[in-house]
């Protein structure tokens, strides 16, 4: 059986983040969903590629351009002066989840800062 739509957990990170980071994170943004792939800007899908095996998902590389063209909710200065967006996590989500895709969930913080996510939903 396809399924109708997939769900994107989107990533913004800072270099030094760590896998509990990320998976808090996820955690907090997924609320129990089962989520489809990971995104995250080109430069930190090394950072992700642990929680992507352990979790058996598939990570996708958003290019800095593709995150700047995205309009997001989130407003934060701190994205917008690093990538031009105002969520790096709602953008990446969005953009891999294409075209009509929809936020499920805002950006969610880990414990230490290091890292947000957010939930898209778009079609396979």
């Amino acid at each position: 059986m396809e399924r109708d739509a997939v769900i994107v957990a989107g990533f913004g990170c800072r270099a030094g983040a760590t896998v509990e980071s990320l998976a808090a994170a996820l955690a907090a943004a997924a609320e129990g969903r089962a989520v489809d792939r990971l995104a995250a800007p080109a430069d930190r899908v090394a950072l992700l590629t642990p929680l992507a095996r352990a979790l058996g998902l598939q990570v996708i590389a958003v290019a800095d351009d593709a995150l700047r063209a995205v309009r997001t909710p989130t407003r934060s200065p701190a994205s917008l002066a690093a990538r031009g967006t105002g969520s790096v996590a709602e953008a990446a989500a969005l953009h891999a989840a294409g075209a009509g895709g929809r936020l499920l969930t805002t950006r969610h913080v880990s414990p230490d800062r290091r890292a947000t996510c957010a939930l898209a939903q778009g079609t396979p």
